[in-house]
C-alpha cells in the first residue's frame, strides 16, 4: 500500500484497535465486578460475545497496521 490508502488504513486500523481494546477492558471490567455486560441477557453468553467481538476488532486492527 502507498499514497493515498496510507491515511484510511492508519484511521481504520486506529478506530478497531481503540474499540476492540476498550470493549475487552470493559467487559472484564463487568465480568471482575459481576455486573451484566448486557442488560437483559444471560451473563455467561453475553461476556462470551463480546469478549470475541473485542478480540475480533483488536485483531482487525492490527491486520490494518500490518499493511500499510
Amino acid at each position: 500500500m502507498g499514497g493515498t490508502e496510507t491515511g484510511p488504513a492508519v484511521f481504520a486500523g486506529a478506530v478497531f484497535v481503540l474499540f476492540g481494546g476498550a470493549l475487552l477492558l470493559w467487559t472484564a471490567s463487568c465480568v471482575r465486578r459481576r455486573t451484566p455486560v448486557a442488560y437483559g441477557a444471560p451473563p455467561v453468553p453475553a461476556a462470551v460475545l463480546a469478549s470475541v467481538f473485542g478480540a475480533v476488532f483488536l485483531l482487525l486492527g492490527l491486520w490494518c497496521f500490518a499493511h500499510i
